[in-house]
């Protein structure tokens, strides 16, 4: 198996940036197994029939999270589709910024606003057992996946999730709010696994400000007293989402993600 896996990783270099972590884990989807357990035992367990076509699947550009179905994202493994945002290390930030402001009392009412996969709001609900939560997103595919996700988790008795156009119609206020829009401009250039996703999840206008400008104005309404919004941007927009919610009176501050990039825009009351 060694041997198969460094043909994969030389096979799969000139198309991803991953090529070995991509070829370790098609590898141990294939063998039924978790990358851990597949790597304690490779020299042991034969080169699976269907490893060949998984690797070309990957080489031809499809994401390795949708070959397998699942991807990883803070405690928790959600299954995505086409039909979703695949959930990123990144957006992990949002998740931080929530741990390192509530502590662990946690919110008791979560409002997770473009769910998608549902990453972010089950990600909250399995960090604070007593916390509750709704998620928005205009996708019915999506919104599939999302309780798709909250059942396999044993976390859809705490988990709503509905149809709607960010938060028209969302009533009442909450503790935390977690947003992550599109945030890339209509004419910006993307390679990569990005191609393969739903472009609704990714472009907002010229500028990739269109969702926040609608969303900001929102805010005040729905942020709780003591509570705080965790919002997802590009690493350029720091100044001009801050500026956008700080014109609705609130707190801003930035949080970095681990590459030290700007990657969450934390709104508060004041």
């Amino acid at each position: 198996m060694p041997d198969a896996l460094r043909a994969a990783t030389d096979s799969l270099a000139r198309s991803s940036d991953t090529a070995r972590l991509d070829a370790e884990l098609l590898m141990a989807h294939a063998l039924g197994l978790s990358r851990g357990d597949m790597l304690m035992r490779q020299r042991d367990l034969g080169v699976p029939s269907d490893f060949a076509a998984l690797i070309a699947r990957r080489a031809a550009g499809e994401p390795v999270a949708h070959i397998i179905g699942t991807r990883d994202f803070w405690t928790i493994t959600l299954a995505v589709t086409p039909d979703t945002l695949i959930p990123r290390p990144d957006s992990e930030t949002l998740i931080e910024a929530a741990v390192d402001y509530f502590g662990a009392q946690g919110p008791q009412t979560v409002l997770d606003l473009g769910t998608g996969s549902g990453a972010l709001l089950l990600a909250a609900l399995a960090q604070w057992p007593q916390a509750r939560g709704l998620g928005i997103d205009a996708s019915a595919g999506a919104l599939l996946v999302a309780r798709g996700n909250a059942a396999r988790l044993d976390l859809d008795a705490r988990a709503e999730f509905r149809a709607g156009d960010w938060a028209t119609g969302v009533e009442g206020v909450f503790d935390l709010l977690l947003i992550n829009p599109p945030y890339i401009g209509v004419d910006e250039p993307l390679s990569g696994d990005v191609l393969r996703e739903p472009a609704s999840a990714l472009f907002a206008g010229a500028d990739g400000l269109d969702d926040y400008r609608r969303i900001a104005p929102d805010l005040p309404r729905l942020i709780a007293p003591g509570g705080m919004a965790a919002i997802e941007i590009g690493h350029r927009q720091g100044d001009s989402v801050g500026a956008l919610v700080a014109a609705q009176g609130l707190n801003v501050a930035i949080r970095c993600d681990l590459a030290g990039l700007d990657r969450c825009v934390i709104a508060t009351r004041t």
